[in-house]
């Protein structure tokens, strides 16, 4: 076989095996590349598509997030809108109590300038009426007090009255005399007179028991301010308290004539009193 071929040809061919190993190997070495390109871009698609899930699995929960905002969004509106009316009406109402606070203030204002005046009002007659007084008259006699809204005069029983009776002395009549000349410069005023008895029991032909006694005392009293000295009876009241509401104990003869007295009150008349408690009618 040798001898069919020639040295020019084998040579040749062998040229060209050894070109053809070599291209062979090249085309290894590029089949390898190939493969390992082919793998490298099985495994980006493979990523991509792992990587394209995972995004939208992201976008899924950032669309859902979304939603939720805007759910908390419109929520909050609704709130802050809820929040605006609550708070006008909130302002309504705090100007509503301010106002009422300010008319109560007046009134408040105007009750604290009533007692001014009355206090100054009873301080005055208080001073009149210890000055008229004064003259002829035992201290133990005649008090006179100012007791918040009102004046009193503590009379002795044994100045006004004879014992055991509702007849008025003649030194009580000069007595109610002066008073009588305080009270008709107050028309503004009413005068209650009470009377005051001690435990000590009394019947009589003309008194039932110690009620009946401070009732006609002081009816007494009421009546000699009316005839005698002329005073408005529309200003008088008359009351009898018999021995309660005692000023000292009657276990002792002082005391007994202690509690043994009339008291004559000069006070606002109850109507006008009323209507300063009433801020209806109070001045604008």
């Amino acid at each position: 076989m040798t001898s069919c071929v020639s040295k020019k040809q084998y040579a040749l061919l062998q040229k060209e095996l050894e070109t053809a190993n070599s291209d062979l190997g090249k085309c290894g070495v590029s089949l390898n590349d190939y493969m390992a390109r082919l793998t490298f871009c099985e495994q980006e698609l493979r990523l991509s598509q792992t990587t394209g899930q995972a995004r939208q699995e992201q976008l899924a929960d950032l669309r859902s997030q979304l939603a939720d905002c805007k759910a908390l969004r419109d929520k909050q509106l609704s709130q802050v809108g809820d929040l605006t009316v609550l708070s006008q009406s909130a302002n309504a109402n705090i100007n509503e109590t301010l106002r009422q606070l300010e008319g109560k203030d007046k009134y408040i204002r105007l009750l604290q300038a009533a007692k001014t005046k009355a206090d100054s009002i009873n301080l005055a007659l208080s001073v009149n009426l210890k000055t008229v007084l004064k003259d002829g008259i035992e201290d133990q006699d005649v008090e006179v007090k100012v007791d918040k809204t009102v004046v009193f005069i503590n009379l002795s029983d044994k100045m006004l009255f004879e014992s055991g009776s509702a007849k008025i002395t003649s030194k009580a009549d000069a007595v109610l005399g002066k008073i009588a000349q305080i009270i008709a410069s107050r028309p503004d005023m009413e005068v209650m007179v009470e009377g005051y008895t001690d435990n000590v029991p009394i019947k009589t032909a003309c008194f039932d028991d110690n009620w009946d006694l401070s009732v006609k005392r002081s009816t007494s009293v009421v009546r000699a301010l009316q005839t005698t000295h002329k005073v408005d009876p529309n200003l008088l009241i008359a009351a009898g308290r018999g021995e309660y509401n005692a000023l000292a104990s009657n276990s002792t003869a002082e005391g007994r004539s202690t509690n043994r007295r009339t008291r004559i009150i000069i006070m606002p008349k109850l109507d006008q009193f009323y209507d300063l408690l009433n801020p209806n009618l109070a001045p604008k």
